[in-house]
């Protein structure tokens, strides 16, 4: 065994370019830590405005970057259970990405977050799971208690948290209305399982086009990943005690609160309410993510979900593997293999 390794890192915020593959001597876990063979990682947004210095945690650098992998334990620090040695893991982001990171030959992580995962599933499988479906599962199941027969609207549709969505949501009986800016991908939409595709580029009427499809109920469920001032229109759609959840922001302008449509839907008997949601409000809560991940785990036993991989880049190339994800021209996870 090598007593370096590549680890990537970067030494200034900034674009995709300042990624590098820095080669370090070979890290030993701590207490409480293990030390991973890394064989795929998988990509997520947050990483790129981590990496950016636009994320809610600020980078050391130089810093470590990364959420999730999968690979095969090698090490194991004191106070750690031996056997896990040589067994297939995963990693689910419940660690601070500004201490710990996953990209490159080997990562140190705690213990504590390390999740198996079904045999049948490829490592590449293996690490497109955690972010994208307990994302999914905390938006739709834990908070937003989805029912058969629920419409559920699920913005930017195409990214690998709304294809996650998309299979959550008819694994419990719901509507999906997928939107999507760009008609290319209404049938990629359709075939993931979206019942509806509203194309934003070519409509103009957003809400009026949910209560058609709704049959004049409205959405029950609005997890969006946009927000900006698109959230006034989706917010004239909702049906009685409706969640409206914002995960990201696409949009560049700021997101307003829409106070006049929740008095008019109020006034109708659909009064909504409004939250900012990430998944860490779920990997932060110890009862929570153990309900996710059994979920999670049971779903891609039964085959009610299963990760959808849209491109893979060899570690070589994780700097054009970031370039890729900034188009946002994926649909579903973008890994990279190691």
């Amino acid at each position: 065994m090598s007593d370096l390794v590549k680890i990537v890192r970067f030494h200034e915020t900034g674009g995709a370019d300042v990624l590098r593959i820095d080669e370090l001597p070979l890290p030993d876990p701590g207490p409480g830590e293990v030390r991973l063979r890394v064989k795929a990682i998988g990509l997520n947004r947050a990483e790129v405005m981590f990496r950016e210095g636009q994320y809610f945690l600020e980078p050391k650098l130089p810093s470590n970057i990364g959420y999730e992998a999968s690979g095969i334990v090698e090490a194991v620090g004191p106070g750690v259970d031996p056997q896990l040695v040589s067994t297939v893991q995963s990693t689910v982001p419940a660690f601070p990405l500004n201490k710990y990171g996953v990209y490159g030959e080997v990562a140190i992580v705690p213990a504590d977050v390390l999740a198996a995962y079904p045999d049948h599933l490829s490592f590449e499988e293996g690490a497109s799971i955690w972010m994208q479906y307990i994302t999914a599962y905390g938006a739709i199941v834990h908070n937003g208690r989805v029912a058969k027969g629920d419409y559920v609207v699920l913005t930017a549709a195409t990214s690998s948290v709304g294809i996650a969505a998309i299979q959550v949501v008819k694994a419990e009986g719901g509507i999906v209305i997928a939107t999507s800016r760009s008609a290319d991908k209404r049938d990629e939409l359709l075939a993931a399982g979206a019942d509806h595709v509203i194309v934003t580029s070519e409509e103009n009427e957003i809400a009026a086009r949910i209560l058609q499809i709704s049959n004049g109920v409205g959405a029950k469920i609005i997890f969006d990943a946009v927000a900006g001032t698109g959230i006034l229109e989706l917010a004239k759609a909702t049906a009685q005690d409706a969640l409206i959840m914002v995960y990201g922001t696409l949009a560049p302008e700021l997101t307003p609160f829409p106070v006049f449509e929740a008095w008019a839907q109020g006034a109708q008997g659909r009064p909504f309410r409004m939250m900012g949601y990430t998944m860490f409000s779920i990997t932060g809560n110890a009862e929570a993510l153990a309900h996710a991940k059994r979920y999670v785990y049971e779903k891609l036993v039964s085959g009610q979900i299963k990760p959808r991989i849209d491109r893979i880049f060899p570690l070589s190339d994780i700097t054009e593997a970031h370039r890729y994800m900034e188009r946002g021209q994926q649909i579903g996870k973008i890994v990279v293999v190691v």
